[in-house]
């Protein structure tokens, strides 16, 4: 006997997927606005670019004096900061398209072979990459609501990879995150003030990087073979 019952047709399992992160997901940075970078634990940063200190170009005194002020600036300092030494290749394109530029109007012919041969061996040199390296000085200044920098800071490696992996972005929240920096930007440009003062008698100009500086540093930092040709194009 023949049942009439309709079969039951099972429905395929739906298979768990693990969770993609793209580039973009795994920095810790939300977005750049007005000079300053806004993270996704809801802290800012702002990084100044400081020219160097040759110490060696000065008596043993003066270097004492030096330091001494350096000394005073960091215990002066109510706040933590970051410095950041960066090692760069320094890229001779610029230089060599301005001596190709000038040495048509040179109108002696020894010193035009002179230095159409100085071109040609600079030339060889920036093909060489890694020859020529120039070092690049920061400091990052913090600020956190609350000015919970110290504790923010120092959390664990692991607790700061979640805070940015585990909740995802969604506009309501950029948005809340964007009135916090409003509401905080103030007290972060007075930390800057105050670093940019300190530097200053320590005989170090610094310069704050403004949001063009500040996206083009970041895509030479993750993109070190490609950040020439996209500054060309920016």
């Amino acid at each position: 006997m023949i049942s009439n019952e309709s079969k039951k047709v099972r429905k395929p399992k739906k298979v768990k997927r693990d969770p993609v992160f793209n580039t973009e997901e795994m920095l810790p940075i939300s977005e750049i606005l007005q000079d300053t970078i806004i993270l996704k634990d809801w802290g800012l940063r702002a990084i100044l670019k400081v020219d160097g200190l040759n110490l060696d170009l000065r008596n043993y005194e003066e270097q004492q004096i030096v330091v001494e002020q350096y000394k005073k600036f960091l215990n002066w300092l109510s706040f933590p900061i970051q410095i950041w030494v960066r090692s760069n290749y320094l890229d001779l394109t610029d230089y060599i398209k301005y001596l190709k530029d000038n040495i048509a109007k040179i109108e002696n012919d020894v010193l035009k072979f002179q230095a159409e041969q100085y071109t040609y061996f600079i030339e060889r040199l920036n093909e060489q990459k890694g020859m020529i390296y120039v070092k690049e000085f920061y400091v990052i200044v913090p600020f956190y609501s609350g000015e919970k920098d110290v504790e923010n800071i120092r959390k664990p490696f692991w607790q700061k990879l979640l805070s940015i992996l585990e909740p995802k972005e969604t506009p309501e929240k950029i948005l809340m995150r964007r009135r916090e920096f409003f509401k905080n930007k103030s007290q972060l440009d007075m930390r800057v003030n105050l670093v940019q003062g300190g530097l200053r008698e320590l005989g170090m100009t610094s310069q704050r990087l403004n949001t063009k500086q500040l996206l083009g540093l970041f895509f030479e930092f993750y993109n070190p073979t490609s950040h020439k040709s996209q500054t060309k194009t920016a």
